[in-house]
């Protein structure tokens, strides 16, 4: 089981449209996977789930525990101020430290609307995981200028289709 994390909060992104498409792609290998979109995010939880009330949100716990029990995540990063969204880092600070990530595995797949693909924000969150012990695949798809690479939700340039193909294709032996 492959835990896919759409790395935004913002309502019906881009960055959900291509989870959506790569969980797809998993589910024509036959490799099951489960989705957390950070749209589902309590909208108190930085006040009601974090640090001495971790454990205590309802609806957060959930989400925490699906992460704790993955063995395997795909975090799409979309580009925010040329970095990864604040949303994504509370995210990640209100989950279990170190238990979530030490010796997980992790691929990245980097959106953005400008032409860095994200790729800064792929660095520091590899930073980050790297810190938290988590193993990160090399193989970073970069997709730039996503909006207009979709299409009624389907990846119309095949360049980051076979890059999201390859990625997988190496995430299954990783």
């Amino acid at each position: 089981m492959i835990t896919l994390v759409s790395g935004t909060n913002r309502p019906a992104s881009v960055t959900r449209q291509v989870v959506d498409i790569y969980q797809s792609m998993l589910e024509q290998r036959n490799i099951s996977s489960e989705i957390i979109d950070l749209v589902d995010l309590p909208e108190d939880f930085i006040s009601t789930a974090l640090y001495d009330n971790s454990g205590k949100n309802a609806t957060f716990q959930p989400m925490q525990d699906q992460m704790l029990e993955a063995d395997k995540y795909v975090f799409f990063v979309p580009e925010y101020n040329g970095s990864f969204p604040g949303i994504l880092k509370t995210f990640i600070d209100g989950l279990s430290y170190p238990d979530t990530f030490k010796g997980k595995k992790c691929a990245l797949v980097g959106l953005s609307s400008g032409v860095q693909g994200s790729v800064l924000a792929m660095s520091h969150l590899t930073d980050i995981f790297n810190y938290a012990k988590m193993h990160v695949l090399a193989e970073k798809p970069k997709l730039l200028h996503i909006e207009n690479h979709l299409k009624n939700g389907k990846m119309v340039n095949p360049l980051f289709s076979s890059l999201l193909e390859e990625q997988i294709d190496s995430f299954i032996r990783f």
